[in-house]
């Protein structure tokens, strides 16, 4: 009987999983992703092999491996039911993302906008609450995320909670916004030492503080407009 010929008896860097992970998905072959979506090979072909085998009856041309039917890839020994299905299931996503109309992120070009952005969430709250958001090198925003959520005098604010969270969406600048339940624009003293703070942070890990805003129901004052950063 011939041994087995799995994902985990092959070379380390030769794993499609392992690969993906220590180099990325850009590097691997159309053969070794759709190993990845078979996950185990036969007793005489690895998945890699497998794939491939599946790709050369369609002239490796993935157009027309979508087209195939659950019915198409069981045909191929070592394929069944399950690892069909995977892989249609995995086409039919890339399919629709195809298909999907991409949505502009939209981009902050003042405080304004800023203001805009953040209304669906600050609007009549009667709470304090801290957010920040995180924009690409072009102001396109990434992601607008709470920090803390406090009570109607104020909230406590982490530095290091701001920064894990701009690090981890690979943002190039951050904006601070936090509203006023009380409808007082006027920055308090804890205000501006925070955001003291967190530009001196933002300078060393060179994601810079653009702004930071003070919400209110009838308007906002922004710390970049008054000359305050």
């Amino acid at each position: 009987m011939s041994e087995r010929l799995g994902i985990l008896s092959w070379a380390e860097e030769d794993r499609p999983r392992e690969k993906l992970q220590l180099k990325g998905k850009a590097v691997l072959s159309e053969a070794e992703l759709i190993a990845i979506l078979i996950g185990s090979g036969s007793r005489t072909h690895s998945a890699v092999e497998l794939a491939k085998q599946i790709l050369s009856s369609v002239n490796n041309d993935l157009n027309q491996l979508a087209k195939l039917s659950l019915q198409d890839l069981t045909k191929f020994s070592g394929i069944g039911d399950a690892k069909a299905i995977s892989i249609v299931s995995a086409l039919e996503l890339g399919r629709r993302r195809k298909d999907a109309t991409i949505q502009t992120r939209p981009q902050i070009r003042s405080s304004l906008d800023a203001y805009r952005l953040m209304k669906p969430e600050l609007m009549d709250q009667p709470t304090e609450q801290f957010w920040i958001i995180m924009v690409s090198r072009s102001n396109r925003v990434i992601q607008k995320k709470p920090i803390s959520l406090g009570g109607i005098s104020g909230t406590l604010v982490d530095p290091k909670v701001i920064f894990k969270m701009a690090l981890e969406s690979l943002a190039s600048g951050i904006i601070l916004i936090h509203n006023h339940p009380s409808g007082n624009k006027k920055p308090s003293t804890a205000d501006i030492r925070l955001t003291e703070k967190v530009k001196k942070a933002g300078q060393l890990l060179e994601i810079p503080v653009l702004d930071h805003i003070i919400f209110t129901d009838d308007g906002f004052l922004s710390f970049a407009d008054e000359n305050m950063m």
